[in-house]
């Protein structure tokens, strides 16, 4: 029997909280977590799609507890504001899905603060979303979800050059963005382990999820050879967002799930079908990289976990 979201237990008095939860997967997220009886904080930096996500969730479930917090990922300043609404609140955080992201952008950009735009946005907000909240996930004995890719396959990360200041190239840029989530989750258990912090992290990517995501990056501006390749194989290998959201889904809400673990579509090259595990490549798992890339986040976000 393949996992759906009639699995998902009751949510009833949990608190979630998902990024980028406006649209595509983050949107599907909410809506399943919002109809378990989950309040659901929907974090987005734009408004009116804050308030077409709430109206939809609304229709569908109309007791949902649900509201929309405004906060734009690609910039730290924002990240901290929103982090500070929720620690004022003080209410404990059950789930924190951390979705929001670009994808492949043809040339290099960057956030208000000067990093790369997608390890900026991908990674490095959430890194410092999950330092600033942290004695709210610690309150709530929290499950932690990374939002990784297929993409990890063929990523490095660039200790040299994270920012890629030299040499950008769109998709090698995303995959770093993408292998630094799947290596957070996995550092981010170790280090709830050693100190204690009783947090589930683990990670979880969508396969090829049919969302906007190709369309404002690899297809930004009239598009590229690759953005035309992938809406073209679009069809054929790819499934809807509500499916790529069932191994998000999953990750955030299986009472049993492997803490440290990554899931994902089970098909054809992991890019779609019924959710499961998912392979983790050699590089993800390199301790020492991660120890590095963790103490290079907290200096260029200027965000420390505890010591």
């Amino acid at each position: 029997m393949h996992w759906t979201s009639e699995d998902i237990p009751d949510l009833t008095g949990k608190l979630a909280v998902v990024t980028g939860a406006t649209g595509g997967l983050g949107l599907e997220t909410a809506v399943v977590l919002a109809g378990k009886g989950a309040e659901v904080v929907l974090a987005g930096r734009n408004p009116a799609k804050g308030a077409d996500a709430l109206a939809r969730i609304r229709k569908a479930f109309p007791e949902a507890l649900i509201r929309f917090e405004p906060v734009d990922l690609a910039s730290l300043g924002d990240v901290a504001t929103f982090a500070d609404r929720l620690l004022a609140a003080g209410r404990p955080i059950d789930i924190l899905i951390n979705n929001a992201g670009v994808m492949a952008l043809p040339d290099r950009q960057t956030t208000v603060d000067g990093h790369e735009t997608q390890f900026g946005t991908n990674y490095l907000s959430h890194f410092a979303l999950t330092a600033r909240l942290l004695p709210l996930l610690v309150a709530g004995k929290a499950r932690v979800v990374q939002l990784a890719s297929i993409a990890h396959k063929g990523g490095r990360i660039r200790l040299e050059d994270l920012n890629y200041q030299q040499d950008y190239r769109s998709w090698p840029a995303y995959q770093q963005s993408k292998l630094a989530m799947l290596m957070f989750a996995i550092e981010l258990q170790r280090r709830s382990d050693a100190q204690g912090w009783g947090l589930t992290s683990v990670a979880a990517h969508p396969g090829f999820a049919r969302t906007d995501l190709i369309a404002n990056g690899p297809a930004q501006g009239g598009g590229s050879l690759f953005g035309a390749v992938t809406r073209l194989l679009e069809g054929f290998v790819s499934h809807s967002a509500t499916d790529g959201a069932l191994p998000i889904l999953m990750a955030a809400t299986t009472p049993d799930i492997r803490p440290g673990g990554y899931y994902g579509p089970q098909g054809f090259m992991d890019l779609k079908g019924p959710p499961g595990v998912a392979a983790i490549r050699p590089q993800a798992l390199d301790g020492a990289v991660a120890a590095q890339l963790w103490s290079l986040s907290e200096q260029l976000t200027d965000v420390p976990f505890p010591a």
